[in-house]
């Protein structure tokens, strides 16, 4: 009878102090997360040094209540893992400083985990039959990657956004268009009320890189729309304008991620990351699997979100292979994917 693998796993990349325990990779025992989302709604995005002094208040209690939920202690965890990168730095400090003293002083293995390995590994939470190789999709406010996930952890990228991320792109219309900060939620909840065809909004697309994404420009005609009907005095209609905007960035995902599973052959297919959490993305996405005769996997919302629990099931697979970092793990804020 093996023996059960207890992960205690940290995240704090951006504005969510979160810990969680996760048994033999795939079993959550606790899940807990302090958001600053209504700090830094009022200046309208995140500020890096509050989310820094925020985790700093919050991680020893979220680490408290992530042990007592999950009725464990540290002696009983394998191991800690962390995330170190990508992320803002003072915020990824505040994690990995934690880390190595927590594994430090109970004499436990450390483990350095990538922020996007952790988004792609939140599918295996709830898919136990979900094993790589398979095509993923990670959208979130600092990240637009198309990926072969060729083993746990091993990574093929096809695409990536060559200037803004999705979820950035959303924020930035969202703030434009007067719905406010976070983005991503309230254009989702306007464009229910809108029609997606009342604005041809355009598609970027790279040359000679299928599967690369841009949003600048969709960004500029946005902009450019708002700025137009300001100075001609023609009112906007925000549901729709959100519909339009939201149905462009939803195709160019899809189309992408569609076309690159048939092309190299993989029948399953798998969404990450903060944006994997808007509905138009996964109804889209779903209509255009079945289509395919592609199987489509996703996290619940609670997982697409920055969080601990899929920390600590990229952390599991870490462990089992092998891959310890040494107390000379530091932050790395532009930690590239495949990078350790």
């Amino acid at each position: 009878m093996k023996e059960d693998i207890y992960i205690l796993a940290i995240e704090s990349s951006c504005d969510e102090t979160a810990a969680s325990v996760v048994k033999n990779g795939r079993t959550v025992l606790s899940n807990v997360i302090s958001s600053q989302i209504a700090l830094h709604t009022l200046y309208g995005g995140v500020v890096p040094e509050i989310a820094s002094r925020k985790h700093i208040e919050k991680i020893n209690q979220v680490i408290e209540e992530a042990l007592t939920q999950a009725g464990m202690t540290l002696e009983e965890m394998t191991a800690v893992a962390v995330t170190y990168g990508p992320g803002l730095v003072g915020a990824l400090l505040v994690g990995v400083a934690e880390a190595k003293a927590i594994a430090y002083a109970a004499k436990k293995p450390l483990i350095g985990v990538h922020h996007i390995e952790g988004h792609v590994s939140a599918n295996f939470i709830e898919h136990p039959d979900l094993e790589p190789p398979f095509v993923c999709l990670i959208v979130s406010g600092g990240h637009t990657h198309l990926v072969i996930v060729k083993d746990y952890g091993e990574f093929e990228i096809l695409g990536r956004t060559r200037d803004d991320a999705a979820g950035e792109a959303f924020d930035k219309v969202a703030r434009a268009v007067g719905l406010g900060y976070p983005g991503g939620p309230k254009i989702d909840k306007a464009a229910k009320e809108g029609n997606p065809n009342a604005i041809d909004f355009p598609r970027g697309k790279i040359e000679g890189s299928p599967y690369d994404f841009s949003f600048s420009g969709l960004k500029s005609c946005v902009l450019n729309y708002i700025n137009h009907a300001n100075m001609t005095g023609e009112k906007i209609n925000v549901a729709d304008l959100a519909a339009s905007f939201q149905h462009s960035v939803v195709d160019s995902l899809v189309s992408r991620t569609v076309a690159a599973a048939q092309e190299f052959g993989y029948r399953k297919v798998a969404i990450a990351g903060g944006v994997a959490s808007n509905t138009a993305l996964r109804s889209a996405m779903k209509e255009a699997c079945e289509k395919a005769g592609l199987t489509l996997y996703y996290p619940s919302p609670i997982f697409c979100t920055d969080n601990a629990a899929m920390i600590g099931t990229a952390g599991y697979y870490e462990y089992k292979k092998g891959n310890l970092s040494g107390w000379d793990l530091n932050a790395v804020p532009n930690l590239k994917l495949g990078e350790r």
